[in-house]
């Protein structure tokens, strides 16, 4: 069964919560052995925030900082597959400050190559594949949120570059973009009637995403069905950019 995930490792960067945490359990629905990786203690996770974490091997890194990602212990012995799915966003204009542009682009961005590399080794020894988490942001503006914009869109290019990159080691690299996923970070949206009425209006599928539906879209490129599709970034929106 090509998603039979059974005996495989996988790590997610950003499990903790949200469209990470879904990744997550989908790959342990599968079979796999799974850890998450996230920034605060384990008992500061709440069901409420879109956490769980039953099942899963945590362990608190920021994989902003890179010395911190560097000098992580490995999860397990090997690695499968590496989903990156750690992201932030900054409201109220926060963006526009140095230090929050920057802050937003180290979590959404810098992190992603940090990673990469860091897991690059075990990933050649098994053959194994990144997926990176974007954002359908990449594709058009998004007022108010320059540094967000920018890093998915940086996401995407990464995605693309690595996949040409690494493609001789036996390593591919793929992305979701996601549209508007009712998670914590998109609460601004979802708990505001009128701002959300208005963004169903513009999904032809006429609902929100859910995680479980960009895991689907990960379980798939991480699979052997993708096994020739490599450096290519998967819209998941409900048809948004449309």
């Amino acid at each position: 069964m090509d998603l039979d995930f059974s005996g495989k490792c996988v790590l997610v960067v950003g499990g903790s919560s949200g469209i990470g945490n879904g990744i997550a359990h989908a790959f342990r629905a599968r079979g796999a052995r799974v850890a998450v990786w996230g920034t605060r203690p384990q008992d500061q996770y709440r069901a409420e925030d879109g956490s769980d974490l039953s099942g899963l091997t945590y362990a608190r890194v920021d994989a902003s900082d890179s010395a911190a990602v560097a000098n992580a212990a490995d999860p397990f012995d090997g690695l499968d597959v590496l989903v990156l799915a750690q992201g932030t966003v900054l409201y109220r204009k926060g963006e526009f400050e140095m230090d929050g542009f920057r802050k937003v682009v180290g979590v959404n961005l810098d992190s992603l190559m940090a990673c990469a590399m860091r897991f690059l080794d075990a990933l050649k020894a098994s053959g194994g594949n990144i997926v990176t988490i974007s954002s359908t942001a990449a594709f058009h503006a998004t007022r108010g949120n320059p540094a967000y914009n920018a890093s998915k869109a940086g996401a995407v290019a990464l995605t693309r570059t690595l996949g040409q990159a690494w493609a001789g080691d036996g390593v591919r690299i793929n992305g979701v973009a996601p549209g508007l996923v009712d998670t914590k970070l998109t609460k601004v949206t979802t708990e505001n009637p009128e701002r959300l009425a208005g963004a169903l209006r513009g999904i032809p599928l006429g609902r929100l995403g859910t995680p479980e539906d960009m895991a689907g879209a990960v379980l798939f490129l991480a699979s052997p069905l993708a096994a020739y599709v490599t450096g290519q970034t998967l819209i998941v929106d409900g048809g948004l950019t449309l």
